[in-house]
């Protein structure tokens, strides 16, 4: 192992050791590291629908291959995978209403997150939907089985404890709305 630090890897070009459809594998010095193709980027939404039986979640879970079971996660998606230069807000947009079933009146845009910055380079926009309306059942676009779950805010802790003893994986973005409780 080099004693350089990772900043001087740097002076190393980024090398394509293999590239698919979506992600490409990458070397730079002794770093080896996953990414995005294309410049693809992703849009994560935090939906919180405001309703008469009280503060409900929108979450999602769809199997995952890597993980070998299903997810808990908010809904998300890709940004430029058939469009490039596609706008994050429009794309969040879209992806949650084929993902939920909700039409968002409004997209705020929370900010820019990497999610596994050791291992992968992709980022995502997080971005808050607001004024949702169901217009459909969800699901995705076919061949995804993605599940739609409302979930009651204030039992939201105790929901993901339940899937999580069912088998299912927990997506750490999640975090964001579990977070305050993990540190009270």
């Amino acid at each position: 192992m080099s004693d350089a630090s990772p900043e001087d890897e740097l002076r190393f070009p980024e090398e394509v050791m293999w590239e698919g459809r979506f992600i490409t594998a990458k070397r730079r010095g002794r770093w080896e590291y996953v990414g995005r193709a294309r410049g693809i980027s992703a849009a994560v939404i935090l939906a919180i629908e405001e309703a008469p039986d009280g503060r409900h979640v929108i979450l999602v879970d769809q199997y995952r291959v890597p993980l070998e079971r299903r997810c808990i996660e908010l809904p998300a998606g890709l940004v430029g995978d058939d469009t490039a230069g596609e706008d994050p807000a429009l794309a969040a947009a879209r992806e949650l209403e084929e993902e939920t079933g909700y039409h968002a009146g409004q997209m705020v845009n929370l900010g820019h997150y990497w999610s596994s910055p050791g291992m992968v380079s992709e980022s995502f926009t997080l971005f808050r939907a607001l004024n949702l309306v169901k217009v459909a059942d969800g699901g995705g676009v076919p061949g995804e089985d993605i599940r739609v779950h409302r979930v009651p805010l204030d039992g939201l802790a105790d929901w993901i404890a339940a899937r999580r003893d069912e088998g299912y994986a927990v997506d750490v973005k999640l975090l964001t709305l579990l977070g305050p409780a993990l540190i009270a």
